[in-house]
Formats: structure tokens, C-alpha cells, sequence
């Protein structure tokens, strides 16, 4: 599909009919390989595994319910963004609450927000530099820091959408293969995993002492506040909003929404399928090898630590695999990271009246620029803390709080501003409630575990 001049203005030019056919719907398929190259590096290999190596199998459960229970959530912002074409932050602008300025509160909550998960990427910057430090300790962590910032900015300051996604899906895919035959080979050492071990994470049980980390797990893996908003840019940059049009409250509008609509839930399911099974196995292995070996991921020993999940199924010659397929999963996170941070934030920009986000050439002009500050930043930050892994799980923790505000404006989407003629089954509305409802229980049992 050649690339839409500009997805985030809608004309009669750039209507299509949407596929009736399940095959026809897997062409279009693409958001969710970018948010899926998003939440297969971080989430997975740092904080999921974190988890596991600290509380063992007993809290298999929250990395399940945290891929599962917030899909309901991101198709309902999924169909906001085709029924509107409104941007996440333009969308954000219009929920209820007190004015600072041209934006709404939740624009600078979002932008605040932003600005403590520089830490959580920044964590991820020194992922990959303390890879490409083990396998070429002649040059320093701090260099290929900025080197790595310097690398990814160049990939992304033009900001095609096809080029990421098409990125996006190669570099999920060697890792998660990876990972699931270190999971498999498992069973040939003395760290295999039984259906007992298994159960035992099934339970619902949340010690106190794996709270902490638990709370940015649920955060950070599967979608996160930050994911569910990204998903935006996402879909209206694949055109699904500029394929269904203006809402001209004709018939054949509302055809049109409903068959893309169709088209976008698919591409959340496949998402989710995807980074469950992934997340679940790295879970699965930090919890056999490391929790076993007393072993806790951190500090500049991360990446060591990590490996000793690959080396003890698959011998010590997987080490470089591991290195190489790490760094590619955390490389991807950037990747796609980048791309939405440098989209949101621009989005932002406009909402507060920085910059006029609707005409094309400023914002591609903003995106460029921010493509280059943005990673300077996380490096910065990481060669200041030294500390990728509580930088990762502190980014997860704001994340899970962003997941209140991404609730309140899906409800506000839901009960407000949604057209009728697109009014869900009570099917619908009990997923969607069982997700809310599973997100503010995590987090406030997290809050209360926390402090109590």
C-alpha cells in the first residue's frame, strides 16, 4: 500500500472500501507490528523477566491479565480514532476538566508524563550499549549510548509509516522465535518448568515483597497507557480514518466505518496474540532459570544476568545469539518508540499552540527535529543514572497510572462522544468493563499493597 500523503487530514480522495473477506482484512493488517515491535523489548526482556526472577511463578498471573484485559480498552480508542480521525491529543483536548492555556489538563498530564518515562527509555538506551559494550569492551557504555541515540534518530527523523512498520515486523521476529525455542529446550536441564510450576502462577496471589516490580509489569507489558495512545497515530497513519472519510452521515459512511472498524480489531487481536505467548515465555524463562539460581537482573550486570535464561537451555555458544537477539528486541523498542514519541509530543506541541500541528510541512518538520533531541535525551539520562532496570520499572509504574487517564477518556469515548449508530452489544460493553474494571484493581491493590 504506497504511502498516504497525509493520514491525518480527511478527503474525499482517499476513501476506500473497506475488505469483506478475512484474507482480504490480513492485508491491511500494520498497526499492531509497530506496537507490537513497541512491546516486545522492554516489557519483555527486562521487566516481564525481572518479575519472574524475583517472585518466581507465583505471579505468572499479572503478566497474563496485563496482555489480556487491556485490549477492550485500545479497540475502543482504535474506533474512536476511525470514527473521528481525531489525533490522540486532539481527542484528549476535548475530555471534560480544567483549562491551563490552549490545552486541557490531560494534554500536560499526558506531556508530564512523558517526560518521567524518559527514564524508562533511557533504561532501554543502556540495554543496548551494555550489549554492544560486552561484545566490544574496547569502547565505552556512555559512547555507545549516544551512538545508539544518534543511529535511531537517523532511521526515523523522515517518519514514513511504511518503513516502520515494515522494520517493525522484521525485528520481532528473529528474537521471538529465539525465545520460544530457549523455552522449549528447557525441558532438557534441571531448570524444566512442570504444570504444577505453571498453576502455581495461576492463583492470584501477589506477595508484598513483588509488588513493586509487579505494578511495572502490568504497566509495561502488553498495551500500556503509552501503547493504547500510540495506537492512535498508528491507525490514522495506516489510513484507516482517511479510508472511512468525513462523517456525512450517509449510509454508506457508516459501511465504510463499520468494515474498517472490523479491519482494526483484527489487527488489536492479532497484537495481542502475539505479545502474550512472547510475554508469557519470557516470564516462564526468568522465572525457571533465574528465580532458581537467586539471580536479579540490574545495574550494568543486566544483560549477564539475562543470558544465563539462554545459556543454561541452549549451551554456552547461545550467549551471542542472545546478544544479538536482545539487542535487536530492544533496538526495536527504540525504534518504535521513537517514531510515536516524536508524533505525540508534536501532537502535543499543537494542542498547547506551539506549533500548528495540521499543516503537514511543520509537523514533519517538528517530528525531524524531535527524532533528533528525544534519543540525545534518553541517553542522557541513563549515562547520568546508570540504572536500566529501575529505570525501566519506574517508566512501567508511571505507565500503569497513564492507564487511569487512557480509562477515563475510553469512557468519555464510550458514553459521550460515541455515534449511536455504532453502539456496542452488551457483549462489548461487558469485556470492555471487565478490562476498566481489571485495570483499576491492579492498581489500586498495587497502591494499597505499596503503601500498606
Amino acid at each position: 500500500m504506497s504511502e498516504i500523503v497525509d493520514p491525518y487530514i480527511l478527503s474525499p480522495d482517499k476513501i476506500k472500501s473497506p475488505p469483506t473477506t478475512f484474507r482480504g482484512r490480513l492485508k491491511f493488517l500494520g498497526p499492531s507490528f509497530v506496537l507490537s515491535a513497541s512491546i516486545v523489548g522492554s516489557g519483555e526482556l527486562i521487566a516481564t523477566t525481572t518479575l519472574g526472577a524475583e517472585a518466581g511463578f507465583i505471579t505468572f498471573w499479572v503478566i497474563i491479565v496485563s496482555c489480556l484485559v487491556k485490549v477492550a480498552v485500545q479497540l475502543e480508542f482504535g474506533k474512536h480514532s476511525i470514527l473521528t480521525g481525531e489525533t490522540a491529543m486532539q481527542a484528549f483536548n476535548k475530555l471534560p476538566g480544567p483549562q491551563f492555556g490552549k490545552a486541557k489538563w490531560t494534554v500536560w498530564t499526558v506531556l508530564g508524563v512523558m517526560i518521567i518515562k524518559l527514564l524508562q527509555v533511557g533504561g532501554i538506551v543502556g540495554g543496548v550499549a551494555i550489549i554492544l559494550n560486552i561484545i566490544s569492551p574496547q569502547i565505552s557504555i556512555p559512547f555507545f549510548a549516544f551512538g545508539i541515540a544518534v543511529v535511531v534518530a537517523l532511521m526515523i527523523y523522515k517518519g514514513y509509516y511504511n518503513f516502520i512498520e515494515r522494520f517493525s515486523l522484521v525485528m520481532i521476529g528473529f528474537f521471538t522465535l529465539f525465545t520460544f525455542a530457549s523455552l522449549y529446550f528447557l525441558k532438557f536441564t534441571t531448570y524444566q518448568i512442570s504444570l504444577e510450576d505453571i498453576w502455581s502462577g495461576l492463583q492470584f496471589n501477589l506477595p508484598k515483597e513483588a509488588v513493586v516490580v509487579a505494578i511495572g509489569a502490568f504497566g509495561i507489558t502488553g498495551v500500556g497507557g503509552d501503547e493504547i495512545i500510540h495506537y492512535n497515530y498508528w491507525c490514522l497513519e495506516k489510513g484507516y480514518a482517511s479510508f472511512v472519510g468525513e462523517n456525512d452521515n450517509s449510509e454508506e459512511w457508516r459501511d465504510r466505518a463499520y468494515g474498517w472498524i472490523k479491519v482494526m480489531k483484527l489487527d488489536a487481536i492479532v497484537a495481542m496474540c502475539v505479545y502474550t505467548s512472547v510475554t508469557a515465555a519470557f516470564y516462564l524463562l526468568g522465572a525457571a532459570v533465574l528465580h532458581a539460581q537467586g539471580s536479579i537482573p540490574e545495574g550494568y550486570a543486566m544483560i549477564e544476568t539475562l543470558s544465563a535464561m539462554y545459556t543454561e537451555s541452549l549451551g554456552p555458544h547461545a550467549k551471542t545469539a542472545f546478544l544479538i537477539g536482545s539487542f535487536i528486541t530492544l533496538f526495536s523498542t527504540l525504534f518504535a518508540a521513537l517514531a510515536a514519541w516524536t508524533r505525540q509530543i508534536s501532537d502535543i506541541f499543537g494542542q498547547i499552540g506551539l506549533i500548528n500541528f495540521s499543516d503537514y510541512h511543520i509537523r514533519k518538520k517538528t517530528v525531524a527535529i524531535l527524532a533528533w533531541i528525544i534519543p540525545l535525551l534518553w541517553a542522557l539520562v541513563f549515562v547520568f543514572i546508570k540504572l536500566p532496570v529501575l529505570m525501566v520499572i519506574t517508566g512501567g509504574i508511571v505507565g500503569s497510572f497513564l492507564l487511569f487517564l487512557v480509562v477515563y477518556a475510553v469512557l468519555h469515548f464510550r458514553y459521550v462522544r460515541l455515534n449511536p449508530l455504532f453502539k456496542p452489544s452488551i457483549y462489548y460493553d461487558v469485556v470492555l468493563w471487565l478490562s476498566i474494571l481489571s485495570i483499576i484493581a491492579v492498581g489500586v491493590l498495587g497502591i494499597l499493597k505499596f503503601f500498606g
